[in-house]
C-alpha cells in the first residue's frame, strides 16, 4: 500500500494495520525518516517537498514490486509526505513484513535506498547560516545515496 500525502501519519496505527494484514509473518521492520534541523553546516528551519502526482505513486509501486520479487514478503507499506515540513517532522515511513527477519530488514533498506534515488521528489530547504542569514536551496542527490542504489542493482543482476 502506497501513500503520498501532506498530512502526518500515525506510526502505531500503521504498524498495527501492517501487523493485522500479516498474521503469518515472523518479522516486521518499520523505518521512519525525519526532517533534520541541519544540512551542510547550516540550520534547516523547514523543507518543502514537491512531487509529480501519479508518476510518484507509480514509481513507489514499482519499487515495492521489485522488493516483492527479491524477497518473500507478506506486506509492504510506504508513506511519503509532501508539502512544507519542519525539523523533526516525520517525512517517510517504510514498513515491511515477512516470515523471516533478514528478508524484512533487507527489503526495507532496499526500498528506502531506491526510493531516495528513483522517486520523483524535489526538496527545497529553508536555511539559516551561522551568521544568521536566511535562504533557500534545492537539495541535490547525495553521492552516497546513489552508491547504495547502485549496490542493490548490482546484487540484483
Amino acid at each position: 500500500m502506497i501513500s503520498v500525502q501532506t498530512e502526518d501519519f500515525d506510526f502505531p496505527l500503521e504498524y498495527q494495520q501492517l501487523r493485522e494484514r500479516s498474521l503469518q509473518s515472523g518479522a516486521i521492520v518499520m523505518f521512519v525518516g525525519l526532517v533534520r534541523d541541519f544540512s551542510e553546516n547550516t540550520q534547516v528551519s523547514s523543507m518543502t517537498l514537491e512531487h509529480y502526482p501519479g508518476m510518484t505513486e507509480n514509481v513507489l509501486n514499482n519499487i515495492a514490486e521489485q522488493a516483492r520479487q527479491r524477497w518473500p514478503l507478506d506486506g509492504i507499506r510506504i508513506i511519503h509526505r509532501v508539502g512544507e515540513l519542519h525539523a523533526t517532522d516525520q517525512i517517510v515511513l517504510v514498513g515491511v513484513s515477512s516470515a523471516h527477519r533478514i528478508a524484512a530488514y533487507e527489503a526495507s533498506q532496499f526500498i528506502m535506498d531506491i526510493l531516495k534515488t528513483e522517486a520523483p521528489f524535489w526538496k527545497k530547504e529553508s536555511t539559516k547560516t551561522q551568521q544568521g542569514e536566511a535562504g533557500e536551496r534545492w537539495v541535490d542527490a547525495k553521492v552516497s545515496d546513489s552508491k547504495q542504489a547502485e549496490d542493490w542493482q548490482e546484487l540484483g543482476d
